[in-house]
């Protein structure tokens, strides 16, 4: 689609930078500065004006990109909208709400798009932001904190007196507003206002609008928040457009409600009681382009249904700067027109199996596997740690609040009750927001047994089924007893369970085949106390028996695989089939930290040793669930499942493979 650019200042550039990958085009610009507009024309090769009647006439572009001073958006957005042109639109869409309200009005009686900046609620730290809190992290949200610190525009701009004739609301409270609307839907009243005047003696350009506001602003979803507007206070201050949540069970931190590019520790959550975590992108993320926004206005032209909620949405927050002003002046509380705005947040996360399938009715990928959906990274949480159980609860607390949404289980681990007082306890992940990986021991392999392990497990979990039950080995062991709660047990009571050995010393084996016991953990399929099925530490030819015999087939996979031990036969095995495949013990191989190649492709990506072996690992589709009990390296594992490996690196980590690799 053809688009017309209405002023050539520095934004304009940086719209018309992401041109070029999209499927919109510059046909023309219009600047009152002939130079200006020639000279960004002329990088884009179309006609340049300096009227803007004229290039609506003499232009073939159904849409209007309206990136003129703040004073001249609403009357250039009028005059475009009259010519029947879609319009998009710099913020504020007006100075006025009236004004606002009337071009919102307009573009819909002519059946016309109308989009307003920012677009930067759809940017990638403040879209994590918005799916923890539609996790339900917080719980009810109740107060918050915004700033918009937009400093001393006379030291940075080049341009300043658009600027100081409107003040910081207009210009810089309009990002945390349009964010905080996106989450929470319109605001039902500006409480109460304060405004200040305060500017250096030595500046000869002042602000003609207070330069300083404050105002209590009461969403009609709940939360009241105190928004901070201010050209006094530098932009290079701690809180530039920070923004802070506060709900019953947990509180959120965002650095930067007008970012663009991804932040790893952008977003930050702490649930009551416990310190701040940051909670880093899990996967990929693509950088906000001030473009994107306009694009997205197209498609909606182009579908036949032309969007005006960014507009509505641009007029409320007009109509909240007008409310602020109001109430500075009068005294509060001052309502707020809604101006048909509605709230857009991200959808909640959800981690869980797409379907529960069995062979006959698979329509996945693969012959009968029953595709999940899992996340880049999970988190491992055994408690045996050479020769000896730890307490893991606070390390698995931090990964929840980081943003692990896998975490992979096990009856042997002893731990199952604490982690399910963590899932139960305030400030906890929806449960459709976490994947639950079981495992029954090789001790509990005969029907009556594996079914009360996983009976027992989910009453410690507190959960009705597993996303996945797994045998955590092909082998079966004799049976001594349950294993519930086995961490409060004497060390040789342990040994004496999940090692049972016979008269010689040697392991007492039990006469359960592989075939069998699958049979068997199709029992807890069948029961619904598993949606899935899983095997682990397999060979192929030990998962190839399970996909012989058995009438479910495992949806998931989980083997030791590290550089070291790529199993790249085995996981081809699995992808070629739809069958998930789980890395565990992906950074503890002895010495694998200190190879060259890791550290050599870490120093150009940015990224530690583990965190490239992680990358490699979500790169082939692997899901590793690395284990830690320091905060650092909870977080940084996390965000290393957002690294993508090169197809060289991935063939420089794939030739660490060791065949005569043993711990």
């Amino acid at each position: 689609m053809n688009c017309l650019f209405v002023g050539a200042g520095s934004i304009a550039s940086e719209y018309a930078a992401g041109l070029s990958a999209g499927p919109l085009s510059l046909a023309g610009v219009v600047d009152l500065d002939a130079d200006r507009a020639a000279a960004l024309a002329a990088d884009r090769d179309c006609p340049s004006f300096t009227d803007l009647e004229a290039a609506l006439a003499a232009v073939d572009a159904p849409l209007v990109v309206n990136l003129t001073s703040h004073a001249a958006h609403a009357p250039v957005t009028r005059t475009a909208l009259e010519a029947d042109r879609h319009v998009y639109s710099q913020k504020p869409l007006a100075l006025d709400a009236d004004e606002a309200r009337a071009l919102v009005g307009l573009a819909r009686d002519r059946g016309l798009a109308l989009g307003c900046a920012p677009g930067t609620p759809r940017a990638p730290s403040q879209r994590r932001a918005g799916r923890l809190l539609a996790d339900g992290r917080l719980g009810p949200v109740r107060l918050g904190y915004a700033h918009a610190h937009v400093g001393r525009v006379t030291d940075w701009h080049d341009r300043p007196d658009s600027f100081l004739e409107i003040g910081p609301l207009y210009d810089g409270a309009v990002y945390p507003l349009a964010l905080l609307v996106t989450w929470f839907g319109p605001v039902e009243r500006v409480r109460v206002a304060d405004a200040l005047d305060v500017w250096p003696d030595r500046e000869e350009r002042r602000p003609s609008a207070p330069s300083h506001v404050e105002a209590a602003l009461a969403f009609a979803a709940g939360p009241t928040v105190r928004l901070t507007a201010s050209f006094y206070a530098p932009h290079r201050s701690r809180e530039f457009y920070g923004l802070e949540l506060h709900g019953d069970d947990g509180s959120l931190y965002l650095a930067d409600a007008g970012a663009t590019a991804t932040d790893r520790d952008g977003v930050r959550f702490g649930r009551v009681g416990r310190e701040y975590v940051s909670a880093p992108p899990a996967s990929p993320e693509e950088p906000y382009e001030y473009v994107d926004a306009v694009e997205r206005l197209a498609a909606s032209v182009e579908s036949g249904s032309p969007s005006r909620a960014g507009g509505r949405r641009g007029a409320h927050v007009v109509a909240v700067c007008n409310a602020i002003e109001a109430a500075v002046e009068e005294g509060g509380p001052v309502p707020v027109d809604d101006c048909g705005a509605t709230a857009d947040p991200p959808p909640a996360p959800v981690v869980r199996p797409a379907a529960s399938l069995s062979r006959d009715t698979s329509e996945g990928s693969g012959e009968g596997a029953a595709a999940v959906r899992l996340p880049s990274v999970g988190f491992g949480c055994s408690r045996y740690r050479d020769g000896a159980y730890v307490e893991r609860a606070d390390s698995i607390a931090t990964a929840l609040d980081a943003g692990y949404r896998l975490l992979d289980s096990a009856e042997l681990y002893g731990n199952e009750h604490r982690i399910g007082a963590l899932l139960a306890a305030p400030g906890a992940p929806d449960r459709e927001g976490v994947f639950l990986l079981g495992k029954a021991w090789r001790t509990n392999h005969r029907r009556e047994h594996l079914l009360a392990a996983c009976a027992g497990s989910r009453e410690e979990l507190g959960i009705d089924a597993f996303d996945c039950y797994a045998l955590h080995w092909p082998s079966a062991l004799e049976h001594r007893g349950e294993l519930r709660r086995l961490a409060e047990e004497p060390v040789e009571r342990r040994e004496a369970l999940t090692f049972p050995e016979d008269a010689d010393g040697e392991l007492a084996t039990d006469d359960v085949s592989l075939a069998t016991a699958w049979e068997n953990l199709e029992a807890v399929y069948e029961k619904g106390w598993a949606r899935t099925l899983g095997i682990c530490n397999v060979s192929r030819a030990q998962l190839e028996t399970v996909l012989e015999t058995g009438d479910v087939d495992p949806a998931l996979v989980q083997v030791e695989r590290h550089p070291y031990r790529p199993r790249n036969d085995l996981v081809d095995f699995c992808h070629e089939r739809g069958i998930r495949v789980v890395a565990h013990s992906p950074l503890s191989a002895p010495g694998l930290l200190d190879e060259p190649v890791l550290n050599a492709i870490g120093t150009d990506r940015g990224l530690s040793p583990a965190e490239v072996v992680i990358a490699w690992n979500a790169t082939r589709g692997v899901v590793p669930i690395p284990s830690s009990t320091t905060e650092s390296h909870v977080v940084s594992n996390l965000a290393a499942g957002a690294a993508r490996l090169t197809a060289d690196e991935v063939a420089r980590v794939d030739a660490l493979h060791d065949p005569d690799f043993e711990r």
